[in-house]
């Protein structure tokens, strides 16, 4: 790899020990990288472009810093590295403040050790000056930080009162009907969309409570019982049959096993639902259901316009939604595919998707067939 200095367009205005921290900048953050992961357990399974993110320019713009007379200073309020940084460790991470500053203090001392180890001896005042503009960066990131957990919680805040008020305005002129009404077939079918509407709405605030339990570091609660998973799959494309058509194809395959029956069952139903919001309309969906070297395997397939590859992991994030979601005005929180990858590991397994033009769309569970020794197994 061609060191940094080289890389530098002006590299020969810099000092010495400047060139010669742009040279050593990916030992740095290699170093910087390997802390972070051991010591941050937000970034243990980052990937590495999004755990990097802008920390390459604000190496850079350190090393400007210490040269003297150079224009660049700690406070630069030209320079939005650091507030990109906040920002997107909001949107893309699991980070709060305290992992924010953490790893700009792991950065400090993982630049002091390398440049020690390879023989480069910083004067007093460079140290100060690298301290200052690490310092500097912290304060801007954390406000970055802070303001795009605002926005966040505002836009949820906005989504939950839009898609809680379908449910309940539902139920609600049902239940007008009902004082109006001296029908009783018609009484009872109201009843049932009022109580049908409450247990949407209770299912959507269930999904929340436990992806935001997830989302904190908590496993989910399993009770774990012995059930057939084919028997979860007919309920599941039944009941949606009932509601949107004979669209739904399973290919059953009985596995009977230990898991928790209650959570598998909406796993299963947030697929099916993904599958409907966005697959092409009037494709067949279709579960699977495969016993394979211990594990069972329940895939849902949709046809449609595929997942782009770099919104892949991004979906599987709370409170992030695929773009064609959003540009189509979908209805939905962006919680019901973090619920199942929460799910899946909660019983030992993962979660997967295969997205392509040719293939349409599948999401693959993939999890133990009994799911009891694995039950306290860490997760993401």
């Amino acid at each position: 790899m061609t060191p940094a200095a080289e890389q530098y367009p002006d590299s020969d205005k810099l000092s010495p020990n400047a060139r010669r921290m742009l040279e050593l900048r990916e030992e740095v953050l290699a170093e910087w990288a390997e802390r972070v992961r051991q010591t941050v357990k937000e970034a243990g399974q980052l990937p590495q472009p999004i755990l990097i993110d802008t920390f390459p320019a604000l190496y850079d713009a350190i090393a400007e810093a210490i040269t003297p007379g150079h224009p660049r200073k700690g406070d630069d309020e030209s320079n939005t590295v650091s507030t990109e940084h906040g920002g997107e460790r909001a949107r893309l991470t699991n980070y709060n403040m305290h992992s924010v500053i953490s790893e700009y203090q792991i950065l400090k001392g993982a630049i002091f050790d390398v440049l020690k180890a390879n023989g480069v001896q910083l004067t007093d005042r460079e140290a100060q000056l690298i301290s200052i503009y690490i310092d500097d960066s912290i304060r801007e990131s954390v406000k970055a930080f802070a303001l795009a957990q605002m926005v966040l919680r505002e836009k949820f805040y906005a989504a939950l009162t839009h898609d809680l008020r379908n449910p309940l305005s539902n139920a609600y002129m049902a239940a007008q009907f009902i004082e109006r009404s001296s029908d009783l077939p018609k009484i009872k079918e109201l009843a049932g969309l009022i109580t049908a509407n409450l247990k949407r709405m209770d299912g959507m605030i269930q999904d929340l409570l436990d992806s935001a339990k997830f989302q904190n570091g908590e496993r989910l609660r399993l009770r774990l019982e012995e059930f057939d998973m084919q028997r979860v799959a007919e309920e599941v494309c039944l009941q949606l049959a009932a509601m949107h058509g004979p669209r739904f194809e399973l290919l059953p395959q009985s596995v009977t096993g230990w898991w928790d029956r209650e959570s598998i069952k909406r796993a299963m139903e947030n697929l099916v639902g993904n599958a409907l919001k966005y697959g092409a309309a009037d494709t067949p969906i279709r579960m699977s259901i495969e016993l394979a070297q211990g594990r069972v395997i329940v895939a849902v397939h949709n046809e449609g316009e595929p997942i782009p590859k770099e919104q892949i992991e991004s979906i599987f994030q709370i409170f992030q939604r695929a773009a064609a979601a959003r540009e189509g005005d979908k209805e939905g929180w962006g919680i019901g595919l973090q619920y199942v990858r929460s799910v899946a590991e909660s019983h030992g397994g993962s979660v997967a998707v295969d997205s392509a033009a040719p293939r349409g769309t599948t999401f693959i569970i993939d999890i133990p067939v009994d799911a009891r020794p694995y039950q306290d197994a860490p997760t993401l």
